[in-house]
């Protein structure tokens, strides 16, 4: 199954080098859960784009240090993109500011958060297990990295996962798309590479310092490859439902 990566930020050039970029961290993740997914990737930050939805059997966009509220050329021709593969039928998953962008795309809308930033591991609630979900528990935990969110809901949006720091935490659109506001891509070593990065100048002192104690604990973020499993699955479903609706 080939997944077209929509590239949307890079990490910061001081931690490429050594963790590489969110394609690829992405591509590891979901690579480890079914070696059989093949991906390209395309630099929409660069206005690169796919000729059409149907050019990869699924979509994944990936994070990015810029919000979507800032309304970009690259950003509201991603958009349209995204509307018409979920038209579609072509399976779209969002990570962060792809959960964000996809959002705004469907009729949603996306702010700064009054709780400020979440960094470090963060633990969500699930509120419903969907079938590519398939015997989750009902809690898991990985990585965040955001100060915006999803703060009004697209029509037909089901909330999957939520914590009272983020009520809209993970988004299912029907059987098409998915998306996760945290970072199953970020292990802990980089995570704790962009908190020391980012400390005090971007994300406070208040906030940082904490995450950082708690990517110590042994098994941090130890649900990342589970949340990488169900995106495969649900990448899986979501082809298969499609071409049974073709027949």
């Amino acid at each position: 199954m080939r997944i077209g990566i929509l590239e949307t930020g890079r990490p910061p050039a001081e931690l490429r080098d050594r963790h590489g970029s969110y394609a690829e961290m992405l591509s590891r993740l979901i690579g480890a859960a079914d070696a059989r997914f093949s991906f390209t990737v395309f630099s929409v930050l660069d206005d690169v784009f796919p000729d059409a939805p149907e050019f990869c059997d699924g979509w994944l966009i990936t994070g990015s240090k810029h919000g979507v509220y800032e309304d970009l050329p690259w950003m509201r021709r991603l958009k349209t993109f995204l509307r018409d593969a979920v038209a579609a039928k072509v399976p779209v998953v969002g990570i962060c500011f792809g959960h964000q962008i996809l959002a705004e795309a469907l009729g949603g809308r996306v702010e700064k958060a009054a709780q400020g930033w979440g960094v470090g591991p963060h633990t969500y609630r699930l509120a419903a297990k969907p079938a590519w979900m398939d015997g989750a528990p009902d809690t898991f935990c990985i990585n965040a990295m955001h100060q915006d969110q999803v703060v009004v809901l697209p029509e037909g949006a089901a909330v999957i996962a939520r914590s009272e720091f983020c009520p809209y935490a993970v988004l299912a659109y029907g059987n098409t798309a998915i998306s996760f506001q945290a970072h199953p891509e970020f292990d802990a070593a980089f995570e704790r590479d962009l908190l020391e990065l980012r400390q005090s100048g971007v994300v406070p002192d208040d906030r940082a310092e904490p995450a950082l104690a708690a990517l110590e604990a042994p098994g941090a973020v130890k649900d990342a490859a589970l949340v990488g499993c169900w995106i495969a699955h649900f990448f899986r479903q979501a082809k298969k439902s499609r071409a049974e609706a073709a027949r």
